[in-house]
C-alpha cells in the first residue's frame, strides 16, 4: 500500500561539459518537477559509461509517479536506449512524460506511442547496418580498410571525442569520417581524455 503522495521526478542530460544543463532544469521546473527531484548527468559519453543521475532518477520513482524529461533525446543517446528506459518505467507502472505530453502505461495511446518508438529503434539499427554495408561495398573503402591507417593528430583526436560526446553519429560513421577503424575511434577518444586529464592535473 502506498502512503506517500505521488511524485514528479525529472531527468536532464547534457552530452558534453561545455553544454549547459540550466535550460533543461528550468524547463523541468516549468513542468512542475520540484527542484530536489531533478537528477542530471553532465559529460556523459559512450554507451557503456554509467549514468548515475539517470540511475538515481529511476530509483526514485514508484508506481503512479511521473518521470519527466524536457525532450526525448535527453533520455538516451539513441531511440533504442530511450525505449529501454521507457519500458522499465512502464513495467513499474510509472507515467512517462516527454515535455508536456504524458504517456500513462494504462492509456491505449501510450501503447501506440511505444509501438511507434520500437519501430523507429528497429529501423534506426537497420539504417546503420545498411550504411555500413554500402560503405564496405565500395572498393575504395575496402582498400582503405586493408591499408595501414594514418596516425591521427591531436586535433583529430579532439574532434573524434567531441563527435562521440555529441552522440549524433554512430561509431562506424565517425570512423569512416576520419578514415580510421572503430577501434581507432575509441583509442582517439581515450587519448584525448588522457590529454585533458593531464592538463587539469598540471
Amino acid at each position: 500500500m502506498r502512503y506517500a503522495p505521488l511524485m514528479r521526478v525529472g531527468y536532464a542530460r547534457v552530452s558534453t561539459i561545455e553544454q549547459d544543463a540550466e535550460r533543461q532544469v528550468a524547463r523541468l521546473l516549468e513542468l512542475g518537477v520540484p527542484e530536489d527531484r531533478i537528477y542530471s548527468d553532465v559529460g556523459f559519453s559512450g554507451a557503456k559509461m554509467t549514468r548515475i543521475g539517470l540511475d538515481n532518477a529511476l530509483a526514485a520513482v514508484r508506481e503512479g509517479d511521473t518521470f519527466v524529461v524536457p525532450a526525448l533525446d535527453r533520455l538516451a543517446r539513441n531511440t533504442e536506449g530511450a525505449l529501454e528506459v521507457i519500458r522499465r518505467l512502464t513495467d513499474a507502472g510509472v507515467i512517462f512524460q516527454n515535455g508536456t505530453t504524458p504517456y500513462d502505461p494504462k492509456d491505449p495511446m501510450a501503447k501506440l506511442f511505444f509501438t511507434i518508438l520500437a519501430a523507429v529503434a528497429e529501423a534506426e539499427g537497420g539504417w546503420i547496418s545498411l550504411r555500413t554495408r554500402e560503405a564496405m561495398a565500395r572498393p575504395k573503402v575496402r582498400a582503405k580498410l586493408k591499408g595501414r591507417r594514418p596516425k591521427l593528430s591531436e586535433r583529430q583526436d579532439e574532434n573524434i571525442a567531441k563527435n562521440m560526446a555529441a552522440g549524433d553519429l554512430t561509431v562506424a560513421e565517425i570512423a569512416q569520417m576520419f578514415n580510421t577503424s572503430r577501434t581507432g575511434v575509441y583509442r582517439a577518444q581515450a587519448r584525448h581524455q588522457a590529454r585533458s586529464a593531464k592538463k587539469v592535473g598540471e
